[in-house]
């Protein structure tokens, strides 16, 4: 299609941008008169090519990798794809295509006392435009969930990603292609300049939604910038909380997978919180298991393992994303819910108890998008949820909260049906 394609500094970045705009606008159209099995074939034929390209892929994440430099392991860590890797991103494609079709469903029903019926009927959102940092398979998550939810969506990945983001969106046109579909469902934002995110974010006739999904950065220049509707994907300064009725082995083993599964991830544990009462047992045998990973506490965790470094009051704020993690010692349930409440991102939040009444509690008081109980923080992702993957996890209150899916991508129109009725 008439996509835009490796700009130059010598195009107009505006003209390109609205270019994108008018394309997915149309696109959109397209996918809203699709059938359910267009779509989900969309999807097995770009899961098949995602398979069939893996070389190819990698071969352009090692350039992206090369390209690099001065980056944190973190931030390396989440730019890198591997074959598994690969294979998960079309893996999640292909659960995405065998889900419940999430539109057309009849959410409710009213028949009036005049004889009117009115539906209210799920329906796809527009025009969505996803604006993601370094992670290239966010961009074939966010293009499987939207084909699923007859979205067209405009990617704009990081510019350190563009290799990588090239080849997939390939791919996911590849299956639009296939079922018949506009390519101008899944488009990329082919160019580093930066003012094309500025431009999205401004882009009020063409653009239904705008999700972001990176840093502080990225976020506050949405929150600066936005004259579209945004879907808010928040930074993951998570805790877990020790309560003095845990069973310690299963508190040390939660808390070590939390923190050091992935540390670079948004659902790694960033702060634990451990009662008083089990801090002098819970806190040596957190430390070896943790190994190489650095801690920070107050002087009463200081003077139970003199190892832990002195914490600043920013660490209590602090996502590190890296082998860093804070400590913080309470007396009671009651301090752990006022100390989470107060530091926690919203994102999310656990509890490791053998007391269901305290768990309940903190579940209850603890406004974050997802809140756990003897679980591990990194079990908050889209395909944990079974939603095969997640476009980002919404920490905002409005429309969609937690991973956001193909269903939560979806809104509603309310239809209705009489047989002559006239308003008196």
């Amino acid at each position: 299609m008439n996509e835009m394609s490796h700009l130059t500094a010598d195009q107009d970045i505006a003209k390109a941008v609205q270019t994108l705009g008018q394309q997915a606008k149309t696109a959109a159209q397209d996918l809203a008169l699709s059938s359910t099995e267009q779509r989900n074939r969309a999807l097995t034929e770009a899961a098949a090519a995602l398979r069939q390209q893996a070389d190819a892929i990698l071969r352009a994440n090692a350039t992206d990798l090369e390209s690099v430099t001065g980056k944190d392991a973190a931030f390396v860590d989440r730019l890198t794809l591997t074959q598994d890797r690969v294979a998960a991103m079309a893996d999640a494609v292909e659960a995405i295509a065998g889900q419940t079709d999430p539109l057309a469903r009849t959410l409710a029903r009213f028949e009036r006392p005049n004889g009117l019926v009115i539906d209210r009927v799920s329906v796809p959102i527009g025009v969505i435009a996803m604006i993601y940092e370094s992670r290239p398979n966010v961009g074939s998550d966010a293009g499987a969930l939207c084909i699923k939810s007859g979205n067209a969506v405009i990617l704009r990945g990081g510019s350190e990603s563009l290799h990588s983001s090239r080849v997939i969106v390939d791919c996911l046109k590849q299956g639009l292609r296939a079922a018949g579909l506009s390519e101008d469902a899944v488009q990329l934002v082919d160019s580093r300049d930066r003012e094309a995110v500025k431009l999205l974010l401004h882009s009020t006739e063409t653009v239904d939604l705008v999700i972001p999904r990176g840093g502080r950065g990225l976020v506050s220049l949405v929150q600066k910038e936005a004259r579209v509707p945004t879907l808010l994907h928040l930074d993951g300064n998570n805790h877990t909380y020790i309560h003095e009725s845990a069973d310690t082995e299963m508190a040390v083993g939660i808390v070590q997978n939390a923190k050091m599964r992935r540390t670079g991830i948004c659902g790694a544990t960033e702060c634990v919180v451990i009662d008083r009462a089990v801090a002098p047992t819970v806190l040596p045998r957190l430390a070896a298991a943790l190994g190489d990973c650095e801690l920070r506490g107050e002087p009463e965790a200081q003077a139970i393992l003199p190892s832990i470094s002195a914490a600043s009051e920013d660490d209590w704020d602090t996502e590190y994303l890296s082998n860093i993690m804070s400590i913080k010692i309470v007396a009671d349930l009651r301090e752990a819910i006022t100390f989470v409440q107060t530091h926690s991102s919203g994102h999310t939040d656990a509890i490791v108890s053998d007391d269901a009444e305290a768990a309940k509690s903190f579940m209850t008081a603890i406004d974050s998008a997802v809140v756990m109980h003897n679980a591990s923080t990194q079990f908050s992702d889209g395909g944990e949820f079974g939603m095969g993957a997640e476009i980002g996890i919404a920490t905002g209150k409005m429309h969609a909260r937690g991973p956001v899916g193909a269903m939560e991508l979806t809104s509603f129109k309310y239809m209705v049906y009489g047989d002559g009725q006239q308003r008196p």
